[in-house]
């Protein structure tokens, strides 16, 4: 492994991810030098030395980088840095990422990966070209699995990836209905790719890395340490072409991947739950707090959102069409006034009405025509068609 790699790594074991001090440094020195720059205290930044000094009690960093090179060999896997052809080009937009309101360091260190652990066949930055995220709440509801499978499902079968964190709740549901579609599904984990955490879900992340991809920040070994969750969201937001909540609570870190959306400008969407529901009460806030972000109810409306533009439109939400739909105001009239059970004459249903009697007798044998009425010798009833398929209940018996 070549030692802009190695350096990426050891720099990597010494800060988390996103810290934009390191990522300055790497651009100014690249990897190997910024790494040289830090182990020789010669960098201002009083907190990165601090940090320098105390992890170096743990280790050699480059020894721990050729630690980590020969584990990941071992394990099958590979690492990704932004010079190789599979690195996903999305991610630059993490430059411009700024999140307004907060003083927590894990929504200002936000700065783009130094480098990917990747398990799986599928280049990187092709298995994230056409993306979208879903993610949502752990403890989901049959509502919300229900509705994460087969959205995921559908953007599967249309050639979309699902990208997910591999979390239990909407995430397993996220990849397993891409799975199971026969699709494309990629888990960005907070740990090593050697470790996937939660572990009840071991099987589901060896068939994504038998037939999809496992990436993580962090080399094999790394723990699931509660930060890792929020640092590992801006990826899932940045990688992908759109973000989509299926369910989140309150405190939701699903929310927080979605806000991270927001911020870049990419397609983000809400799918809404009950009110009552516990599990949507931090969705419906989405809704409420950003204009920008979209309701959307299942695959054509996610399609919409991050497809072609004014090529993969949602069709119109239209009701089962019924033979009066296309009735002018005189005949629709007519229509309300016929009676179900005793027949009514052309006069009664005029004077009801409102119309004239050569009015009336030309807008019912229209209606006789299409079948909404029938015609008998003592006047006209509604026929049993129109009675099936909508026709207002309330209409008045003959006198």
């Amino acid at each position: 492994m070549d030692e802009e790699r190695l350096a990426r790594i050891a720099l990597t074991w010494l800060f988390e991810p996103g810290t934009r001090a390191v990522v300055r440094l790497v651009r100014e020195f690249g990897a190997a030098g910024a790494l040289r720059h830090l182990l020789a205290g010669k960098v201002s930044d009083h907190r990165l030395r601090a940090t320098v000094e105390s992890r170096l009690a743990a280790g050699d960093p480059w020894q721990v980088a050729l630690d980590a090179a020969e584990q990941t060999e071992r394990l099958g896997a590979r690492v990704v840095i932004p010079t190789d052809p599979e690195w996903p080009t999305r991610l630059r937009s993490l430059d411009q990422l700024t999140l307004s309101g907060t003083d927590r360091r894990v929504d200002q260190e936000t700065a783009p990966p130094l480098c990917f652990w990747v398990r799986g066949a599928w280049p990187l930055g092709e298995a994230l070209q056409r993306s979208v995220a879903v993610v949502g709440s752990r403890a989901a509801t049959p509502y919300g699995l229900h509705v994460a499978t087969e959205i995921a499902f559908g953007l599967a079968e249309r050639d979309w990836t699902v990208v997910s964190g591999g979390a239990f709740g909407i995430d397993a549901a996220a990849h397993r209905g891409a799975l199971n579609a026969g699709g494309l599904t990629v888990a960005v984990l907070a740990c090593g790719v050697d470790r996937p955490y939660p572990v009840g879900n071991t099987a589901l992340f060896d068939r994504i890395a038998d037939v999809g991809l496992l990436v993580s920040e962090w080399p094999p070994g790394a723990e699931p340490l509660r930060p890792r969750f929020l640092i590992r969201n801006r990826v899932i937001a940045a990688a992908t072409a759109g973000t989509l909540v299926v369910e989140a609570a309150a405190r939701s870190g699903a929310t927080q991947t979605l806000r991270r959306a927001i911020a870049m400008k990419r397609p983000s969407m809400v799918v809404p739950g009950p009110v009552t529901s516990a599990m949507s009460v931090g969705a419906h806030e989405l809704l409420r707090e950003y204009p920008e972000a979209r309701l959307v109810t299942g695959v054509p409306h996610v399609l919409e959102e991050v497809g072609r533009i004014g090529a993969d439109l949602a069709p119109p939400v239209r009701g089962p069409e019924r033979p009066q739909d296309g009735l002018d105001d005189d005949s629709a009239l007519i229509l309300e006034s016929v009676p179900r059970r005793r027949p009514a004459g052309p006069d009664v249903l005029a004077a009801r009405t409102g119309l004239d009697l050569r009015t009336a007798l030309r807008k019912l044998s229209l209606l006789e025509q299409l079948g909404l009425v029938l015609r008998r010798d003592d006047g006209f009833l509604l026929a049993p068609a129109a009675t099936r398929s909508g026709r207002a209940a309330s209409a008045r018996p003959a006198r």
